[in-house]
């Protein structure tokens, strides 16, 4: 996948979220907010869903670094995560900051945004 960084794992859901938020802290990154939709499509469209949650986390040094490169980069903060049940597996999922933040056309925030990506990478591989 081109935008973004995926893992399989073998974690029961609300385990992978868990694991996730643990390896997110170490590499200095909090989660912000945390939708889950197939809540919502059932209270919005009374539609099941399969476990799919999608959380936004943010690395405050790294969002003030951005900021200050670029004022209107908080357009593409926070960074999601994706976390989803496929076939008695667990899926997670972060957006590659490069990719997201390439239309910027800025080269500090694009520096910015490869640190952050290879920590995310970290996150994931760590699962």
């Amino acid at each position: 996948m081109r935008y973004g960084i995926i893992k399989e794992t073998n974690y029961e859901f609300e385990k992978a979220i868990k694991k996730l938020d643990e390896n997110l802290q170490k590499e200095g990154f909090g989660i912000l907010s945390r939708i889950n939709l197939n809540e919502k499509f059932k209270a919005k469209l009374g539609i099941d869903f399969k476990k799919y949650t999608i959380l936004g986390a943010c690395s405050p040094k790294n969002a003030h670094k951005a900021i200050l490169a670029e004022e209107n980069i908080g357009l593409f903060l926070p960074c999601n995560l994706i976390v989803y049940e496929k076939d008695e597996k667990t899926i997670v999922a972060a957006i590659k900051p490069t990719v997201a933040m390439e239309s910027a056309n800025n080269e500090k925030v694009l520096e910015i945004a490869k640190e952050i990506e290879e920590s995310l990478a970290r996150v994931i591989d760590n699962l």
